[in-house]
């Protein structure tokens, strides 16, 4: 069935709060992808951020991000009063985050707001602790995070670095009030992602939600289930993850994050990742699994190194690991994000597995006009067609930082004369296509340049930051994104009508 999308994380919503928020113009947002008839609104993953405000280093890989709490829901619930937040500097530019500001201020906030529902009635609140037993641990990470001054949990006292029973027994009772607080965040954040997933539902949107293949170093999971990652008896890495060298990165990326020891977690019947898929499938409606070419083979860094020039190739886990997914869960909606380095294997892997995999236009546009990105070499239709995602550059940018011959094979190859005209044709390129599935970046929807690219891998310092304007999401472009819909057969509405009334 063809569909099509729009890519855009929450953080990158509009308000006056310095982050995007699972709020207002959430919803708001919603409705713009419902009236442009699209099908899926594509986010990045919603775990607290850690390292570098990369959703894919987080402390946990099953919290959500306190940041993105709605506090004027709160301050309806009467948990907050107006001045509690809406006095704060929360960053001095409209369009982008300033991290440190929200970090500055969110938990202040945020416990003003725990302090006063701690005297209503917590029934639910304790219901949500029994469903969620995971909670816990996370509450007592967080709390013995802030107690030693937001250090790694590699550099705290050997006694709960070791997660000795004596020594976690002891942190438990003695911060049992801020673990409560961290448990609060969760449960208040869920209940606003499920209350603004059931409203996407009911307006015929989809969330694609996104899992990183591999977990950060500092966080909840290593830490407490270290058997499952290659680390040493002190829980020092071994080897870490990253990307040989290529044309776009000469020094490879080191993204450092703990390998797995994929023999221990089969012996188990892989059930760390039963359980993380399984709570995926609870919060999104589509999982797209990031650098999915690390089940078939992975690059592992020794660790220390100071970057991935040097490193290998490992053999992964393959298909075995979703076969056990499906028998355990049935058959999901994934998405396999198969780009970087594919070899026949990989491929393989990908027929195996059955799940569609991903074609990026702004790789397409080489000289020789032999790229397998290009539309016309698509082998079937079981594949999502991005004009490009948040590791690249917004199409304005893109068009600025190729070659003179690509741009005039991808000015021939969509039919343009200006390089004005190139960004919504690549657009129509994409929902043309045979692809089942069309998804572009609302960066690109709205003709934004480099400034608005929402990372840059292998750089650490000015990503994620991007934040849509308020005020732009306007009833014309709803309407020629609707139309563009309409024309190429994506508005998965116009099917449900013709079952309903045939």
């Amino acid at each position: 069935m063809r569909a099509s999308g729009i890519l855009m994380h929450i953080s990158s919503l509009p308000n006056e709060y310095g982050i995007g928020k699972l709020g207002r113009e959430a919803y708001e947002f919603v409705d713009f992808l419902a009236s442009s008839k699209q099908s899926y609104w594509q986010i990045l993953p919603i775990s607290p951020t850690s390292y570098g405000d990369s959703p894919y280093q987080s402390f946990s890989i099953f919290a959500g991000n306190p940041y993105f709490i709605d506090l004027e829901q709160l301050e309806i619930e009467g948990l907050l009063e107006p001045e509690d937040y809406k006095g704060i500097n929360w960053g001095e530019k409209a369009d982008e985050v300033d991290y440190g500001a929200v970090y500055d201020n969110i938990f202040s906030v945020l416990n003003k707001a725990y302090i006063r529902f701690t005297s209503t009635p917590q029934r639910e609140f304790e219901s949500f602790i029994k469903k969620n037993s995971w909670v816990n641990d996370y509450g007592l990470f967080m709390s013995l995070k802030f107690a030693n001054g937001g250090k790694a949990w590699y550099q705290w006292e050997d006694g709960l670095r070791l997660c000795k029973s004596e020594s976690i027994k002891k942190a438990r009772e003695r911060y049992s009030d801020e673990i409560r607080f961290w448990i609060f965040l969760q449960y208040k954040f869920f209940k606003q992602w499920r209350s603004l997933k059931k409203y996407a539902n009911k307006k015929g949107i989809k969330i694609i939600g996104d899992i990183p293949i591999y977990v950060a170093l500092d966080s909840v999971e290593v830490w407490r289930s270290p058997k499952y990652f290659l680390l040493d008896k002190n829980k020092t890495p071994i080897d870490v993850a990253g990307c040989p060298p290529d044309y776009f990165s000469p020094l490879g990326q080191l993204w450092g994050n703990p390998l797995y020891r994929w023999d221990v977690m089969e012996a188990d019947n892989f059930k760390w990742w039963i359980k993380r898929i399984k709570f995926a499938t609870y919060i999104y409606d589509v999982i797209r699994i990031d650098h999915f070419r690390g089940f078939d083979s992975y690059y592992a860094i020794k660790f220390g190194s100071k970057d991935a020039t040097v490193g290998e190739w490992r053999k992964g886990v393959g298909i075995k690991l979703f076969k056990e997914v499906e028998k355990k869960l049935g058959k999901l909606n994934i998405i396999a994000e198969d780009l970087g380095f594919i070899t026949k294997s990989v491929e393989r892997l990908l027929r195996q597995s059955g799940y569609p995999g991903m074609k990026v236009l702004e790789f397409a546009f080489y000289k020789d006009g032999k790229s397998q990105y290009l539309p016309h070499n698509y082998p079937n239709k079981n594949s999502i067609v991005y004009t490009g995602t948040h590791d690249n550059e917004t199409i304005v940018g893109w068009i600025s930082s190729q070659t003179k011959e690509d741009i005039a094979f991808c000015k021939r190859y969509l039919g343009v004369k200006r390089n004005k005209d190139i960004p919504w044709e690549m657009i129509r390129l994409a929902w043309s296509s045979v692809s089942d599935t069309a998804i572009t970046q609302m960066q690109d929807f709205l003709g934004l340049g480099k400034a608005s690219r929402m990372n840059t891998p292998s750089t650490v310092g000015n990503n994620w930051r991007w934040r849509m304007q308020k005020g732009v999401l306007t009833n014309e472009l709803s309407e020629r994104i609707a139309e563009l819909t309409d024309t190429y057969d994506r508005n998965r509405r116009n099917d449900k009508e013709e079952k309903k009334n045939g």
